[in-house]
């Protein structure tokens, strides 16, 4: 168990866990607010949905460790990877895959018929973005795009139909999650180019690479303002946005093309640390506004 928890790093599902949890509230305070009940018992849909999201991000990470194994055999960085190092094997890696992707989809059954429909397309996002780099330089926004889809899931997993406020969030994930993904894969930037893979930095270089994560991240950080602009968020809400852009701000500040040292700290510990900030302080803004 703790070789695929690792094979996975189950630990960085913290970075969409939280906005997964923001949309599903969200659709319980939209559905109150308009005096509709659920279809299911909250507790029910909360558990379903957690279970699809460290399902999907279970099959995604290890499929993404299958796909990459003869590229991480040759990179010195992820040599020490589970299946390159020989403590799991690419079958047992696919096999893994399979099992979580199939209990995504039967999980997705017993929310409701729309997440049910729409869950083959939501696995081919989240698995098909270990492929893209070998041929777009856009894999990044693959990669977000399949986060971002996390804050969306959960308000139809509530609410059974799409909404805007949903897809703002999600999109305001996308240029989040694009623009540390870009910071990450500064690291391999030559092995990249000697490889005939496509990244951001291999394609613009490391400071075009920054600036572009820069720009992708004052679009997060106008999606989160806009997003509690459209659910007018109290203070609680604009102290977690805050805090949120602050975090986003600093981890541009410590990595450097020359310099990167500290990217590990821009790419799990601030992340990590904004995410789950932010997550808390609506969620539990939310939860002290309905038991007043």
């Amino acid at each position: 168990m703790k070789k695929y928890l690792s094979l996975v790093k189950f630990s960085h599902t913290i970075f969409a866990m939280p906005f997964a949890m923001i949309g599903l509230f969200w659709g319980f305070m939209v559905l109150d607010v308009k005096g509709e009940t659920l279809a299911q018992p909250f507790w029910q849909i909360l558990l379903l949905v957690v279970i699809c999201m460290v399902t999907a991000r279970n099959a995604a990470m290890a499929f993404n460790r299958y796909a990459d194994r003869d590229i991480d055999t040759l990179n010195i960085r992820t040599q020490v990877r589970e299946i390159p190092a020989g403590k799991v094997s690419p079958r047992s890696a696919l096999t893994f895959v399979i099992i979580n992707s199939g209990l995504f989809i039967i999980a997705t059954w017993f929310i409701n018929d729309l997440c049910f429909y729409l869950s083959p397309i939501a696995l081919l996002v989240v698995l098909g973005y270990s492929i893209t780099k070998r041929f777009t330089a856009l894999c990044h926004f693959v990669l977000g795009l399949g986060l971002s889809l996390a804050p969306v899931g959960a308000f139809l997993a509530v609410t059974g139909r799409f909404d805007w406020e949903p897809v703002i969030l999600g999109i305001g994930v996308l240029t989040w999650v694009s623009g540390f993904d870009i910071i990450y894969a500064l690291q391999d930037e030559s092995f990249d180019k000697e490889n005939s893979l496509y990244s951001i930095p291999a394609w613009l270089g490391g400071q075009k690479a920054l600036v572009l994560s820069t720009f992708l991240h004052a679009v997060t950080a106008g999606m989160i303002v806009l997003f509690g602009v459209l659910i007018s968020g109290g203070w609680l809400y604009w102290l977690g946005a805050s805090i949120f852009v602050i975090l986003l701000t600093y981890q541009h500040l410590i990595v450097k093309p020359n310099d990167l040292s500290k990217v590990n700290l821009a790419f799990f510990t601030t992340n990590g640390v904004a995410s789950m900030v932010f997550g808390l302080l609506v969620i539990g803004e939310w939860i002290w506004m309905m038991m007043g």
